[in-house]
């Protein structure tokens, strides 16, 4: 019950009473389920101390309609005896008291009525496809909770070991390393964007879209490769040798290629596209009346750059660079191969040469702290990215100023060199290779090699891309708080790096494995072996949750295409939810769908840290394949794989150049496109 006004005897004047009497009440008689909202013919507390007779409270203005309520927790409890209607009866003269015991059971009624309804509203909220939606996060989520479980409940704690010998190199390693990637990728991703953007010189059409080309080049692959031509054996080495007549390598200096500062190197020159990418879309979206603005203020091509341009463009940029950086941590295959012990190397020298799962769930868990700060990185800059870059109205493409000689070779130099040696030296490196060892390449089993990567790649596809529906789906006919959450503790896999997945997947997998092993020993006397850990079950399950956040992606910026009003239509028309999804949403997003099982595809295709440790025995990638070959400095025979996984990789690489070309050519005619680039990264 409310009141309109509080009348003369008011809370203010019962201060020690615990009660209040309030005003002018919005209740007829008998309205209210714990109280009678009526004249109170009196009011007493225990111990008769306090009393109020029905004649001083009808004094009070409000007559009839004023009442009084006691606080629900007041301690001592008022007896309140009213005057209460009974049909067919006269109004006057009947009165009822409501004892302690009635108020309280009536309060309890009240409460349980409360609690069923709040648990049918829970309930009906989360039934059906939403239900589904939330068992698919926890399942998303259940290796992240098994590596925090394992790493503060681990069998044998050689945590204070690892802090008093290696840890402290581990972190210092991992943090000097994601610092050079960052500085490496934000001066090539940024200024080629700003280039190609805002200038017109010889080749800007062409490193337009080739600056994407290193998307396609796994870090591992790129290693392998300059490894065989900058080490002292190598072509670079030995013609330095010859032209000087150096004989030792102790008679002239080279930069060595397995080291720290070699690491940086090649993953920069295949990360940075991910800062490009989203710099150039950010510069693109940018008009060109604010600039000419600033222009017309004063402002010089140096200070409208960096006082404009990049600030308007810098929540893009710290997407990509938060992107980079994951993929940083995710890397196996270079700091193996360039012995640079970082936390992911740690991992599995703790985990595999130690033997010790549980410490290589403390090294994880030191991973998940990386990646929860890049997560909070991300999330941050989309949640202010609005602020930097409001949308206006009228948008106005930015004209390309024409350059000429000295600065147009350094404009074309600095684009021509990331694809250099990006992706034009390895992929020459590696068609040189695979047609000189073709025959010792190509044979059965390698044949057998690349059908289980496509095998594969292509379960994990379908698998990634049927929940991100389901996700996508569920929330579009329920989008509560409660299940926009659980979506997006989906896609934190994405983000996890694949050696704490391939811990947090082999735990549970593992106890399960243990569990049905004893129980049919026990009854059957019949050992069951690995019925999921160590089987392609567990790869595809690792894959689902490493890619669920690309699939999902893609397809919810094309359902959210589609009009709500075709539901409504559909509906009206007596189908159900599962055929509406069926004849209407898949046949509208079918290219959504399509984009984002090639991507994971593709993704799949490269992966190397989970599978090789979930992979099972006998099974190979051609990940895994190139890791065994190049590890024994045999890079001719890994040629050809990595060739294969490079011109798979190309793929999503002309996607998502079509897929800017297309939006801008949109957005220059007036149309607002759902959906962004961003999505296929």
């Amino acid at each position: 019950m409310t009141a309109d006004k509080p009348d003369k005897l008011s809370a203010t004047k019962l201060p020690s009473l615990g009660g209040a009497v309030t005003g002018r009440v919005r209740a007829s008689w008998g309205s209210s389920t714990s109280y009678q909202s009526a004249t109170p013919s009196a009011v007493s507390w225990p111990g008769g101390s306090y009393r109020f007779s029905a004649r001083r409270i009808a004094n009070t203005r409000q007559l009839s309609n004023t009442a009084v309520h006691p606080k629900r927790h007041s301690v001592p409890f008022p007896t309140i005896q009213y005057r209460k209607h009974i049909p067919g009866t006269p109004t006057h003269g009947l009165q009822r008291v409501l004892t302690d015991a009635d108020r309280a059971a009536t309060y309890q009624d009240r409460q349980r009525h409360r609690y069923l309804s709040l648990s049918n509203g829970i309930w009906a909220s989360i039934s059906g496809w939403p239900l589904v939606a939330l068992i698919v996060a926890f399942v998303v989520c259940l290796p992240i909770l098994s590596v925090l479980y394992l790493a503060f409940n681990p069998e044998e704690n050689i945590w204070p070991h690892l802090l008093d010998t290696v840890l402290v190199r581990y972190i210092s390693n991992t943090v000097i390393l994601m610092v050079g990637v960052a500085f490496g990728t934000l001066c090539i991703g940024v200024s080629t964007a700003w280039l190609v953007t805002r200038y017109d010189f010889p080749g800007r059409s062409i490193f337009n879209w080739a600056l994407l080309l290193p998307f396609a080049v796994p870090a591992y692959v790129i290693a392998y490769i300059y490894t065989d031509l900058l080490e002292f054996a190598g072509p670079v080495q030995s013609a330095l040798r010859s032209a000087f007549g150096w004989k030792l390598a102790n008679e002239y200096w080279f930069p060595s290629i397995r080291s720290l500062p070699g690491a940086i190197s090649m993953m920069v020159l295949v990360l940075y596209p991910y800062v490009y990418l989203l710099a150039r879309a950010a510069f693109l979206e940018q008009s060109a009346s604010v600039l000419e603005a600033a222009k017309i203020l004063g402002g010089r091509s140096r200070s409208r750059f960096f006082k404009i341009a990049l600030p308007m463009a810098r929540p893009a940029i710290a997407v990509g660079l938060a992107m980079a950086l994951m993929e940083t941590l995710n890397d196996f295959g270079t700091v193996d191969y360039f012995a640079v012990q970082t936390l992911t190397a740690g991992l599995y020298d703790v985990w595999l040469g130690m033997n010790n799962l549980g410490g290589g769930a403390q090294i994880a868990s030191l991973l998940l702290i990386f990646v929860m700060m890049l997560i909070g990185l991300e999330k941050t800059s989309r949640r202010h990215r609005e602020h930097f870059q409001p949308t206006a109205s009228r948008f106005r493409k930015l004209d390309r100023r024409r350059l000429t000689g000295k600065s147009a070779a350094l404009a074309t130099t600095s684009c021509a060199l990331p694809i250099l040696l990006g992706f034009l030296v390895p992929a020459w490196v590696l068609l040189n290779y695979s047609i000189r060892y073709f025959e010792l390449s190509y044979t059965e089993d390698f044949r057998q090699i690349a059908m289980n990567s496509i095998a594969l790649s292509a379960t994990a596809a379908a698998a990634a891309v049927s929940v991100g529906i389901l996700l996508s789906y569920s929330q579009r006919l329920r989008p509560t708080k409660l299940l926009k959450t659980s979506v997006s503790i989906s896609s934190l896999g994405y983000a996890v790096p694949g050696a704490v997945l391939a811990i947090g997947v082999i735990i549970p997998f593992a106890a399960i494995d243990n569990a049905i092993d004893a129980l049919m020993r026990s009854h059957f006397d019949i050992s069951t072996g690995l019925l999921l850990s160590g089987t392609v079950f567990a790869l595809v399950f690792a894959y689902t949750v490493r890619f669920l956040a690309v699939a999902y992606g893609s397809v919810d910026a094309s359902m959210k295409k589609i009009s709500p009003h075709m539901d409504d239509a559909a509906r009206s028309l007596g189908h159900s939810s599962l055929t509406i999804l069926s004849r209407i949403h898949l046949p509208l997003m079918k290219s959504g769908v399509l984009t984002a099982a090639l991507v994971v595809f593709v993704d799949c295709m490269k992966e190397l840290p989970a599978t090789l440790v979930l992979r099972p025995f006998n099974f190979d990638t051609l990940a895994t394949h190139v890791y065994q070959y190049a590890s024994d400095e045999l890079i001719g025979e890994a040629a050809l794989g990595s060739l294969l996984i490079v011109l798979v990789g190309l793929v999503p690489v002309v996607l998502l150049t079509v897929s800017i070309d297309r939006s801008q050519e949109l957005k220059a005619a007036g149309i607002t496109t759902v959906g962004t680039s961003k999505h296929a990264v």
